[in-house]
């Protein structure tokens, strides 16, 4: 964070008993391409929101593909103040933080725009514990994904001797489970694993499949809402606890379940826009999993549901309480998956 203050300000600042508006410039930092559409219908429309509530008292400026640091580091960033905001996936670092990992876990979510207001009211029973470090602004998923293949997969024993680019820490025990290996690169470096022969298959949403350039690499698409990938928003403390009290207050305006599901929104619009684009593609084939298909898929991530539960008592939670909870507040924004019961 940098704090300035205008020339005319410091002009005045002289005067008697005059006191200035604090200024204050912060870092953005993602890991997505400039071009895709969180960065455009979500991030942008934000940091527009925030600077002009402030009346251009704060400024943001965005640093998009990871100029600021890899993908994994980006919570540490905005720990360690090489961000003032970043945009993170917990799911980049297995086992750090359990509890929000329950977004993680296959067949429950419908979509994202109620997905997504859900998981932040629901997380924010836990965020200052769990994210201790940071202060936890947005909380927010894409809408649901699928397996996306070279071959064929309809049913879980298909993932048996496959090597599969996970999204998330919950997918890579979920294909171990199911006899594949685990390729762990983050979401820029994908297409290269898929491309070099290092991966056979990835669990992406849909319209990302051609954002990353992964559409001349796969053909096969499992066509059923399989999981969601959970996401924060985080902004260092210290320059969150420096700022200003009128300051906190338009950041705290921008913290909300609200802007939660509107910064999710238009991303998720778009990658329901590339399943119906892939459906349109004769040179794709999407398989929808059959009523029995699909049991042997909800019988299949039991065990991740168990895992998860044991994770998050070990932190002392009860963890049958949470888990209710969070599926009380998809139920509640209509994005539970029905059949994931």
């Amino acid at each position: 964070m940098r704090v300035t203050t205008t020339i005319a300000a410091a002009l005045v600042a002289a005067l008697p008993g005059v006191a200035t508006a604090q200024e204050v410039n912060l870092s953005f930092a993602h890991w997505l391409p400039p071009t895709h559409p969180l960065h455009t219908t979500g991030f942008e429309p934000w940091v527009r929101s925030i600077e002009e509530a402030s009346e251009g008292r704060i400024t943001i400026d965005i640093f998009p593909a990871r100029q600021l640091g890899a993908a994994a580091d980006h919570y540490d960033m905005a720990r360690d103040g090489i961000a003032d905001i970043a945009w993170i996936n917990p799911g980049y670092q297995p086992g750090r933080f359990p509890v929000i990992a329950a977004g993680e876990l296959p067949l429950m979510v419908e979509n994202a725009r109620g997905g997504s207001r859900a998981l932040h009211e629901w997380y924010a029973d836990f965020a200052a514990e769990e994210m201790a470090d940071v202060f936890v602004c947005n909380v927010h998923m894409h809408d649901p994904g699928t397996f996306h293949s070279k071959v064929p997969v309809r049913v879980p024993s298909d993932i048996s001797g496959r090597n599969v680019r996970p999204a998330h820490a919950t997918m890579a025990r979920f294909v171990s489970q199911l006899g594949g290996a685990s390729v762990q690169v983050s979401a820029p470096e994908a297409r290269e694993a898929i491309a070099r022969g290092a991966a056979d298959m990835i669990t992406f949403p849909w319209e990302s499949i051609y954002i990353f350039g992964i559409d001349r690499e796969v053909s096969h698409h499992l066509d059923t809402k399989l999981y969601a990938t959970t996401f924060a928003v985080v902004m260092n403390q210290a320059m969150v606890d420096g700022l200003p009290d009128d300051l906190r207050r338009i950041v705290d305006d921008h913290c909300t379940p609200q802007w939660a599901e509107r910064m999710a929104s238009g991303w998720a619009d778009v990658e329901a826009d590339g399943r119906q684009k892939m459906a349109d593609d004769p040179n794709r084939t999407l398989y929808t999993p059959t009523p029995a298909e699909l049991a042997e898929w909800k019988a299949a991530a039991e065990p991740l549901v168990a895992e998860w539960k044991a994770a998050v008592a070990e932190r002392g939670h009860d963890a049958d309480a949470v888990h209710e909870a969070y599926v009380a507040k998809l139920k509640e924004h209509g994005a539970f998956l029905e059949t994931g019961e």
